[in-house]
């Protein structure tokens, strides 16, 4: 069965602008700024999470590699914790990822 959407259909859904001012607040708004910084650090975790499975490497392999704990690694894939940007940049070594920064 196929269905069929037109514009009147359409007009009446909210936009994901509408959505995230809805839940989050405005853009440049505390609550917006925090939103995306955490959306920000669980994107950062995926891209690890991924790398690590794409080299074959445990939870454990990687952190032997950084001196932290198997828990450690498990919380920020899961974005349960945050993390500094020199973690971030050791994880990133540890499972073959190449950061470069643009400025």
């Amino acid at each position: 069965m196929k269905i069929q959407l037109n514009e009147a259909m359409l007009a009446g859904l909210p936009t994901t602008k509408d959505i995230l001012e809805k839940k989050y607040g405005a853009p440049g708004s505390e609550s917006r700024l925090e939103f995306e910084a955490k959306a920000r650090a669980w994107y950062c975790a995926e891209i690890l999470k991924d790398a690590r499975k794409a080299s074959g490497m445990t939870q454990c392999q990687v952190a032997e590699r950084i001196g932290k704990k198997r828990e450690y690694v498990a919380l920020i894939e899961k974005g349960e914790t945050d993390m500094q940007l020199s973690t971030f940049f050791m994880l990133s070594e540890a499972v073959g990822l190449q950061i470069q920064l643009n400025y």
